[in-house]
């Protein structure tokens, strides 16, 4: 399914992506040394019932998963990149944490991940990585405009992983969304431009590239959730919520400080 929403929709997916935004900066905020996973969730959940909305994961249960997720936000820690299952693990320095939110709001969903480090780096390649993926994330924006296709945005962003070296995992990746989080179309992390669906004003993508070291083979935790390198080496995830407009892209998932 693909949804169009009306202007009055995208007035709503505003408010929606504003509150993803707000959230995953104060968690952001909040993540340091010796925080557990566990009170990240319950933190995300705190706020996002507090704001009169609902999770998008809790009763969440895709074929790829063991669902329900049972859980307000992904938690992805070092190795793990996708689907990081909450669980009882307290950050330790220099580890490469990713959450990942989506929350429905009005009628309207909204996704977006951040990774970050906590504490002290232990690499420079990580914030190499994490720097990559946001890179990507703005390629793929400034191509998203009335007229053009998803390829067009594939191969912005796989240019721009590609090109620093780094193996695309085409398994999962962007996204359309709307009355639910997940919708067509779907928006690999490379491709071939001129192909695909066109975009119209009205369509709502989120786009994630995200990465690993030196692969791009996937391993599945035994949690049924948790998608890890299969090398183990670290990874990194970027993602925001886009709005397609007259004009462009508007992104609605900026926290409100950047917005103003």
């Amino acid at each position: 399914m693909i949804e169009i929403l009306t202007p009055p929709e995208v007035a709503r997916a505003r408010v929606t992506g504003a509150l993803v935004a707000d959230i995953l900066q104060s968690l952001r905020q909040r993540a340091a040394v010796g925080t557990n996973l566990l009170d990240i969730d319950r933190w995300a959940q705190e706020m996002i019932l507090g704001a009169g909305a609902q999770s998008c994961y809790v009763d969440y249960a895709p074929s790829f998963g063991r669902g329900p997720f049972g859980h307000y936000i992904c938690t992805a820690v070092n190795d793990a990149v996708l689907h990081g299952l909450p669980h009882d693990y307290a950050l330790a320095d220099g580890d490469l944490l990713t959450l990942d939110l989506a929350v429905l709001k009005g009628g309207i969903a909204a996704d977006s991940a951040v990774s970050f480090i906590v504490g002290r780096p232990k690499s420079p390649e990580d914030a190499a990585m994490i720097a990559t993926t946001e890179h990507a994330l703005q390629a793929g924006i400034a191509a998203a405009r009335p007229g053009a296709r998803i390829g067009d945005l594939s191969h912005a962003i796989g240019s721009v992983l590609s090109g620093a070296g780094y193996p695309i995992n085409t398994d999962f990746g962007g996204h359309g969304i709307g009355s639910t989080m997940h919708q067509d179309p779907h928006i690999t992390n490379t491709g071939r431009p001129g192909r695909g669906y066109v975009l119209r004003p009205g369509l709502l993508l989120a786009l994630e590239p995200w990465i690993m070291a030196d692969t791009a083979k996937l391993v599945t935790d035994p949690d049924g959730w948790t998608l890890r390198s299969a090398t183990g080496a670290r990874t990194a995830h970027s993602e925001h919520t886009i709005a397609i407009t007259d004009s462009g892209a508007e992104i609605l998932t900026l926290p409100a400080a950047a917005v103003a």
